[in-house]
């Protein structure tokens, strides 16, 4: 086993600093990925970690030995490197350019025994590219070529792998491939694989550990769970949501556009969601500048976890738990305060047959009400029948139903823009409005 050991290096080029008091211990079979935007400081660690650029402070330790005091030879027979882009721009085969791995074992002027050569097939057979060994490295894909580079640093027999951006340029298809095999090397030849990665949910899938960067400094480090919305924001500045993978159970992000620069609207929408049917519906009213309010939500509820990153207020519910009767009335406190309400499309149960009622309870109000009907209820109603009652009762009562998300949202932003329900200027009849929301829909 090798112990890798960064110890408060700082590393400059030429005057200007680059990263500052860098540390982190890692050993062999872990995967460790680093993460930071352009300019943070990614590539000048590795760098420094792979005897090419020695810090002003501090030291890097492979097993207690500073590596800056041995021969670059010495450090090439522990540690190898997949440099971003790597290349071979002449017309070697593809087992020559593995051979090339070779050379921190082999003296001055000497030439590739059939021992080294046995090494470097050996090397190919695990990349699953010796078939490829007497084709040109030039005549091959993107996928086969960055195979071949590893293949040529695994000849090397090393103990530590670094790479930087190993999956640029490649389709989605080879990136699985590569970081496959990268964790492979980690599993079952026990290499410490430390990698410059660009794709959040590569890095979150694959790697055990990981240091997030900005401006030269580690903002966090750990597992893969310091991937929150929250450092990604700081590092990134980028709203993200983050979700467990279902199959992978790693971190998976989903970044979010966020129009900040929306006019704030004087209305405020309620909508009436659930099983993930709301989330687009409330990111779109929200950038368009609209005070948005939902509920009832079950907490862990996708539509609860988006309402949660855009802040949105909501009448919370346990998880997997019935609609109580506490829940409901505070969901009817916050519809009393809207200008409109929505209804998306979603199943219902004994459990959340309340929501119909707490909408039928709007349309009583005189607050207009849409029905977002791209389902048809029949396929939705698991309570033998009362839902599509219910249903049918906000149609009679005069709710609007909405095909489709875009006919709803132009019905909205004319009906602000016309101000049809600004309560202080000049109050509508819920009779007027819908005359309005059932012309412009449709």
């Amino acid at each position: 086993m090798v112990q890798l050991k960064v110890n408060n290096i700082d590393c400059y080029y030429e005057s200007t600093k680059i990263i500052e008091n860098i540390s982190l211990q890692t050993q062999t079979g872990q995967f460790v990925g680093i993460l930071g935007p352009n300019g943070s400081g990614k590539t000048t660690l590795l760098k420094s970690i792979s005897h090419i650029l020695k810090p002003k402070m501090g030291t890097i330790l492979l097993d207690d030995k500073d590596i800056y005091t041995l021969k670059a030879n010495d450090v090439a027979r522990q540690m190898a490197v997949v440099s971003q882009g790597s290349n071979v721009a002449f017309s070697f085969t593809a087992i020559d350019v593995v051979l090339m791995g070779r050379s921190p074992h082999l003296s001055r002027f000497a030439v590739e025994s059939e021992n080294d050569v046995a090494i470097a097939k050996k090397a190919m057979a695990y990349t699953g590219t010796l078939h490829l060994q007497d084709r040109l490295i030039t005549e091959l894909s993107g996928g086969e070529r960055q195979r071949i580079i590893i293949s040529r640093a695994l000849a090397q027999e090393p103990q530590v792998l670094l790479l930087d951006e190993p999956t640029t340029f490649l389709d989605v298809a080879n990136q699985l491939e590569i970081m496959d095999l990268l964790k492979q090397l980690c599993d079952n030849k026990k290499l410490l694989v430390v990698g410059v990665f660009h794709d959040f949910n590569l890095a979150a899938r694959y790697c055990d550990s990981l240091i997030l960067l900005k401006k030269g400094k580690i903002v966090a480090t750990g597992s893969t769970d310091v991937l929150t919305s929250e450092n990604i924001k700081t590092i990134f500045n980028i709203d993200t949501v983050v979700k467990q993978n279902s199959i992978t159970k790693t971190p998976y992000i989903i970044p979010i556009s966020i129009n900040h620069e929306a006019p704030k609207r004087s209305l405020t929408i309620h909508i009436i969601c659930g099983s993930g049917s709301g989330s687009s519906l409330m990111k779109q009213l929200f950038d368009d500048g609209y005070n948005v309010t939902a509920g009832v939500l079950n907490l862990l509820d996708t539509d609860q976890e988006t309402a949660s990153f855009l802040k949105i207020p909501i009448t919370p519910e346990a998880p997997m738990s019935p609609i109580s009767d506490v829940a409901h009335n505070d969901n009817l406190c916050a519809i009393k305060k809207a200008d409109f309400v929505i209804v998306t499309s979603f199943p219902y149960g004994y459990g959340n047959i309340k929501n119909l009622d707490a909408a039928l309870f709007a349309v009583k109000q005189g607050i207009p009400t849409f029905l977002l009907d791209d389902s048809p209820i029949e396929l939705r109603d698991y309570t033998k029948g009362q839902a599509q009652e219910k249903m049918q009762a906000l149609k009679n009562k005069g709710a609007v139903v909405v095909q489709d998300e875009n006919a709803l949202l132009s019905a909205l932003n004319y009906l602000a823009n016309k101000h049809v329900a600004d309560k202080a200027n000049s109050p509508q009849s819920i009779t007027a409005v819908t005359d309005t929301l059932l012309e412009v829909s449709s």
